[in-house]
């Protein structure tokens, strides 16, 4: 497809399961509506970002894949005929729980599924105490509309990552993100890590020549252990072509869905012009699977 009509869902959570996942699927109604083939909902879209604190009552939320939510988005996307990426917390197996991305076709079908390959840990974002570490690798899934290169958040600041994904022949990044401002810190620093998260993305863009959607939560959530003063998800849900240059953005205070008309033949062109690809090094890059090199 040279044109991919693509719907990036912004939503605010609350503590309802229920109502979380009825505004995914009224947004996914609202998208097909408007003629999207596409639409990307945000990471763990039917609850509050639990993450904030360590407590085992929350792996009550955990799913399997295939699983009730997993069923809910493959009939949506198949009575709406559009390709869907959702997000699961995954039980995988009894103690193994996975932070995972799940796309469905336009048939309904589960085209393929993305476990999240690096969690965070720190204030605010305990992941390791819920999540194992991906282990499914950086492969694109194939879909009705091309192959989706789907990653979780975190992934987002890597750019091995991104690379590797377009080395396996992924025509477009998607990162479903969960990411926010701590209410503790200056003023100042808070919209630099905002303008951070986006340039970064930019730039896997650019080195990559593939668009990028990173769909974002949005809104205040307060930490259920009192131990922070909580996150106010930043929103700004953007869009890219495949030079980076943003499309569509939504604001950054409240729940929303835009829309990009995304080029997908773009990057043949930018290949052409721009071959970063061909110019590859690849005999003088040993070492990137170290963790440091000795001098």
């Amino acid at each position: 497809m040279s044109f991919i009509h693509a719907a990036l869902v912004q939503q605010c959570m609350n503590a309802d399961y229920q109502h979380n996942l009825e505004t995914s699927l009224k947004e996914i109604q609202a998208a097909a509506n408007m003629g999207a083939k596409l639409v990307v909902l945000c990471e763990l879209h039917t609850s509050l970002y639990f993450c904030q604190e360590e407590s085992t009552e929350h792996f009550r939320l955990a799913q399997t894949i295939p699983g009730p939510l997993t069923d809910q988005l493959a009939s949506a996307a198949k009575q709406n005929s559009i390709v869907v990426v959702g997000s699961v917390f995954e039980k995988r197996t009894r103690g193994l729980y996975h932070n995972t991305a799940v796309v469905l076709d336009q048939d309904g079908s589960l085209a393929g599924a993305y476990r999240k390959m690096h969690i965070p840990d720190g204030p605010s974002y305990h992941e390791k105490y819920y999540f194992a570490f991906g282990d499914s690798g950086f492969k694109p899934i194939q879909t009705s509309i091309g192959k989706l290169g789907v990653m979780v958040c975190w992934d987002q600041w890597f750019p091995e990552a991104a690379r590797l994904m377009t080395l396996a022949g992924a025509e477009m990044l998607i990162y479903p993100s969960a990411i926010g401002w701590g209410c503790e810190g200056p003023e100042d620093d808070k919209y630099r890590q905002s303008d951070s998260w986006r340039i970064i993305q930019q730039s896997h863009a650019i080195a990559n020549n593939v668009p990028v959607l990173c769909v974002n939560r949005v809104g205040y959530e307060p930490d259920p252990s009192g131990q922070t003063k909580g996150i106010n998800f930043w929103g700004q849900s953007f869009g890219t072509d495949s030079a980076g240059n943003i499309i569509v953005q939504c604001s950054g205070n409240c729940a929303e869905t835009q829309y990009a008309r995304v080029d997908m033949a773009h990057s043949e062109y930018l290949r052409q012009t721009w071959p970063y690809l061909r110019d590859r090094r690849i005999d003088a890059y040993q070492g990137l699977e170290k963790r440091l090199i000795d001098e």
